[in-house]
């Protein structure tokens, strides 16, 4: 992996439908400034800035990084843009600590965001063949009819994803920058609520929501100045598959097995289940934690909704999931799969706050996108590789 990398900042905005009171450069202002704070730095401190964000027909802001670079203290730095649909805020992450790992840089600022009030992601994703295929369904009527190929091929029980939406809303309610907070969540409460596509109801959702994530990378060097305990990047990966060929796997899709295992082998792990303290990974859709827990290698396949069902991944589980309420309670696109990333630092940073899981040291942050075709994964822990 060359150089190590730490992660000694972090700053996130809070999570919201509409956030009026900003511009996109504000926004991303905002998230940047607190992950400097956190690290006791200046912007004349850092050295490039990577930034990412979801497709700009998002937000119908063509090349958007063109003019941020003064509201990031770039001007005169390297600045680099990183797309890789949903996955883009885990990408941009593994790109910014490979100048770091690479010993290009000592300190790089990776910024990720989307501001989707201003904009409609539905009709963005609409565009006519022969260009794109329709998603004028949204992503739930993409993603349904996978999670209901899974549910024949499992014979998982029907109450597993209302499982994962109550137990996610639960751990967003320790969160204070999660964008939906529901006291009082239940599994009648969830039931409840619309069919959208079947299986997947109102509340088995994520929502739409305007936010960013920042985070300071550093050298080992420049680390050793860092007011707390860095989080250490063990290993990073990404990977990506065409959404059409024939015969390919929906369920169960290859880019992310493979993802999985290069960088579980970068960090020496064997069973992740059991060498991994938690995971914060990239559930839009209740169903889809059964699905990436076998996905991941984290159980055999057919295996995951048992998992879920057992309670396994709840905080207080033997190897909890999206302690922060994960995208199903926050979902700015663009930066959904960075505030995954930034989450695991913190909880191998032991500063997770109240959904602080006991005892982590090590972490997984997981991002996916596209048709479930775009991976990026990284783990994290709380000693140097």
């Amino acid at each position: 992996m060359g150089e190590p990398c730490a992660i000694v900042g972090v700053g996130q905005t809070a999570y919201k439908t509409k956030r009026l009171d900003v511009s996109m450069a504000g926004l991303l202002r905002e998230a940047a400034r607190r992950a400097l704070d956190d690290a006791e730095l200046t912007w004349n401190d850092i050295d490039a800035v990577v930034i990412g964000k979801a497709p700009d027909l998002f937000e119908g802001v063509m090349m958007p990084e063109a003019y941020l670079a003064d509201a990031l203290g770039a001007a005169g730095k390297p600045v680099m843009r990183v797309h890789t649909a949903g996955s883009v805020g885990g990408s941009t992450a593994i790109v910014a600590a490979s100048l770091i790992q690479a010993g290009v840089h000592d300190r790089v600022l990776t910024v990720a965001w989307e501001k989707q009030s201003e904009s409609n992601a539905t009709w963005a994703l609409t565009v006519n063949t022969p260009f794109a295929t329709s998603l004028v369904v949204g992503a739930g009527g993409y993603f349904a009819p996978h999670i209901r190929a899974y549910i024949r091929r499992s014979g998982a029980p029907e109450h597993i994803g209302t499982l994962v939406s109550v137990k996610d809303r639960r751990n967003a309610l320790k969160n204070p920058y999660a964008h939906l907070r529901i006291p009082g969540i239940s599994r009648e409460m969830v039931e409840s609520t619309p069919m959208l596509w079947e299986p997947i109801r109102y509340l088995d959702t994520c929502p739409s929501s305007d936010g960013a994530c920042a985070m300071v990378l550093a050298s080992d060097r420049a680390a050793r100045a860092a007011p707390h305990r860095p989080a250490w990047v063990h290993g990073t990966a990404m990977r990506s598959e065409p959404i059409f060929f024939a015969g390919r796997e929906t369920v169960n899709p290859r880019g992310g097995v493979d993802c999985a295992a290069d960088v579980y082998r970068q960090a020496g792990i064997a069973d992740p289940r059991r060498e991994l303290d938690c995971a914060e990974v990239y559930v839009p859709f209740s169903w889809y934690e059964p699905m990436w827990l076998e996905n991941l290698g984290f159980c055999g396949e057919g295996e995951g909704w048992k998992l879920t069902e057992s309670g396994a991944t709840a905080l207080d589980g033997d190897i909890p999931w999206n302690a922060s309420g994960g995208v199903l309670s926050s979902n700015p696109i663009g930066a959904s799969g960075m505030i995954r990333f930034a989450e695991a630092a913190l909880q191998v940073s032991g500063r997770a706050g109240e959904h602080q899981v006991d005892g982590a040291k090590r972490a997984l942050g997981h991002a996916y996108g596209g048709g479930a075709q775009f991976f990026a994964m990284w783990i994290v822990g709380d000693e140097k590789p």
